[in-house]
């Protein structure tokens, strides 16, 4: 009798258990950046800084929005880095492929910079409009004399790229591609 109380309990306590769904963890990929032949920079340090965002924390988590006010995060993917760690380190490696300055640092970098690259995210979100589903990435870069202090120029990039599935892959797929844009026309902006 013992025993099949003791076989019904573990039964039961088995039947109640449920597994996690398992955390699916993205990156950014780093497009491949061809070397400019010519740069106006050639001979100067670039210190990149770390991101400012304006409407959402840069962290791990992925955000994803169905209207201007109904926001949320999805459970179960998660960037693989803090987001403003992931942008700030494609746009240096993108960078330093290019060859358009002599140097690529970080800000933490104790380098003596001649230039420093600001940024500004405005939206790095997924988008899902009805049936419709969107990456979006709308980033400001401002490139200053940091001799100066002075404003050298300033441009926000915006892109919006369909998504092949309304989920986190789907999202990540298309922010992806536009990495890729964005690292050219990051490019051809600084040249």
């Amino acid at each position: 009798m013992r025993y099949i109380i003791l076989l019904s309990l573990f039964l039961l306590s088995g039947c109640s258990m449920k597994e996690a769904p398992v955390m699916k963890v993205y990156s950014l990929v780093v497009p491949s950046i061809t070397p400019v032949s010519h740069a106006r920079y050639r001979n100067k340090i670039l210190k990149v800084s770390y991101p400012i965002a304006l409407s959402e924390k840069l962290n791990d988590r992925m955000n994803y929005s169905y209207s201007l006010t109904d926001k949320g995060e999805y459970l179960n993917s998660r960037w693989s880095n803090d987001t403003g760690k992931l942008l700030q380190g494609s746009v240096i490696q993108m960078l330093t492929e290019s060859r358009i300055f002599k140097v690529v640092v970080p800000f933490a970098s104790d380098v003596e910079e001649n230039l420093r690259l600001e940024s500004t995210v405005f939206d790095f979100s997924h988008h899902v409009r009805g049936e419709s589903s969107y990456a979006v990435v709308s980033i400001q870069f401002t490139l200053m004399n940091a001799e100066t202090g002075k404003l050298v120029k300033a441009r926000r990039f915006r892109y919006r790229e369909p998504t092949a599935t309304i989920d986190a892959k789907g999202y990540v797929e298309a922010t992806n591609r536009i990495m890729g844009r964005l690292g050219h026309d990051l490019v051809n902006w600084l040249r």
